[in-house]
This record gives structure tokens, C-alpha cells and sequence, in this order.
């Protein structure tokens, strides 16, 4: 599927009309998440970086970013597989989100362009806190380091 496609699949709002996202959306999109999502993130792992890199206060952003994509790569590798498909599916739908410049807030409005993308990142790592630390912990048990 191509980035257009996924972009169609994310929550699109031109102009910010009063329209409200629902509660349940963001569960909905990981519900839909599939593998060719994962192949996407995964292509665009150094746009996602550079969005991310841009300012010293993002800076744990791209972390936390790095370390879901590396999951995911050992993850498709069969290195590591005590995941379930809820993470993945939710590491997907996040950094596709982040991806996107078209969403609640587009990126090109300057001081509030990633408020919606940090937002969509931290209500996605609260969900997969646990399944993340577990990742790390096998990384350094297995001396791969991080």
C-alpha cells in the first residue's frame, strides 16, 4: 500500500473544523493495522527520525521512535518474538501518525504543529510501556545493546 493510502487510513481534518475525534480512534486504528503497515514504517524509518530531530525538547521522541523501529526490524528478523500484535499494531499506527504532515494539527503550524503527535506518541507508549522495557531488557541480556 502506499504512503498515500495509509495517509487516507489516518484521520484527516482540513482546515480544523470543529469536528471531534472519538474516543475510541486511535484503538480503531491499531485494530486495523496489518502488515504491510508494518513494511511502511519500516521504509520510512529516517523520515520519522528527521521529524523528530529537529529540536533538542523532542529529542526522547526520537529515542523512544528508534527503539519501537528497532523493535519491530528484530521483531521481522524472528530475533525476537515475545510481542504481541496489539504492540506492534499500536507502534505502527504512532509512527505513522507522527509520519503523516496532514493530521489534527498539520506539522507546518509553527509552535503547534507536533502537539498532536506528541500527544498520539505518549497515549501510545502508556499502552505498550510494559511490552517496550521487556524489548529493552532482552536487548542487553543478549548483549545487543540498545
Amino acid at each position: 500500500m502506499s504512503i498515500k493510502g495509509i495517509l487516507k487510513k489516518i484521520y484527516f481534518n482540513p482546515g480544523n473544523l470543529d469536528t471531534t475525534l472519538p474516543d475510541n480512534f486511535v484503538e480503531g486504528e491499531v485494530a486495523k493495522a496489518n502488515e504491510g503497515d508494518v513494511e511502511i514504517v519500516l521504509k520510512n524509518e529516517e523520515q520519522i527520525n528527521k521529524k523528530f530531530s529537529g529540536s533538542s525538547s523532542l529529542n526522547k521522541y526520537l529515542e523512544l521512535s528508534q527503539i519501537m523501529i528497532a523493535m519491530l526490524k528484530d521483531l521481522k528478523r524472528g530475533s525476537y518474538k515475545q510481542t504481541p500484535w496489539f504492540t506492534i499494531a499500536t507502534i505502527v499506527v504512532v509512527l505513522l501518525y507522527v509520519l503523516n504532515p496532514i493530521d489534527i494539527i498539520p506539522d507546518f503550524i509553527p509552535g503547534l504543529g507536533y502537539i498532536d503527535d506528541i500527544a498520539v506518541f505518549t497515549m501510545g507508549i502508556g499502552w505498550i510501556e510494559n511490552d517496550l522495557h521487556r524489548y529493552l531488557d532482552w536487548k542487553i541480556n543478549n548483549a545487543q545493546g540498545i
